[in-house]
């Protein structure tokens, strides 16, 4: 059975515009395989657990060989634990809206648990050799008006850098934009977004 995690990355829910895409990317995904498996992440709801001094703590002592305590390992635990969640699917979608040029601070913090040394990545070469290797599409929302190549857009080329970063490179994606432009430009750009995310969708 395929699993694709599905990343919501915008507190709005119905009111964003990046998960009402994704949400029809989905279910043409459902519709094309009604045996998959779709693992659900609302970053804002879940728990995630901090990259505080404590989990460093134990990342390193535990990583690096040297004693660790039980607290140690509860707080590296708790980080291997969505490493483990993430890398249990086949496929990735992403629902992503900009926010202030860039990422919502959830889905950085998210994706700095993820990026680990041994369990997403490894050195080599003198470079890095990403160890995920499934395709993902990702649905942008975005307030302004960014071509490629804008000096504004940091949401599209970092998610692009990150993802191949652990090895993601078949990346598809799609933008709605300028949300804050008035409802007429706004809608047909969804309603392009989405048509274009529906035929991404048959191959996916």
């Amino acid at each position: 059975m395929t699993k694709i995690m599905y990343i919501k990355a915008s507190p709005r829910d119905a009111r964003s515009h990046s998960i009402a895409v994704a949400d029809r990317f989905i279910k043409a995904c459902r519709t094309a395989d009604p045996g998959v498996e779709i693992l659900v992440r609302d970053l804002f709801a879940m728990d995630l657990p901090p990259l505080d001094g404590p989990t460093l703590t134990g990342k390193y002592n535990i990583m690096h060989g040297r004693p660790f305590s039980e607290a140690d390992k509860k707080a590296w635990n708790s980080v291997e634990t969505v490493i483990a969640d993430f890398k249990s699917a086949d496929k990735y979608v992403f629902a992503i809206p900009m926010w202030n040029f860039s990422l919502p601070y959830r889905l950085k913090h998210y994706m700095d648990i993820v990026a680990q040394p041994t369990y997403t990545f490894v050195p080599e070469g003198g470079g890095y050799k990403g160890l995920v290797n499934a395709p993902a599409f990702i649905a942008y929302a975005r307030g302004g008006d960014y071509p490629e190549g804008s000096p504004y857009n940091f949401q599209e080329d970092y998610m692009t850098f990150y993802l191949g970063f652990i090895g993601i490179t078949n990346v598809k994606s799609v933008a709605v934009q300028p949300t804050l432009a008035g409802d007429e430009l706004r809608d047909a750009s969804k309603a392009r977004a989405i048509e274009k995310a529906l035929e991404i969708a048959r191959t996916f």
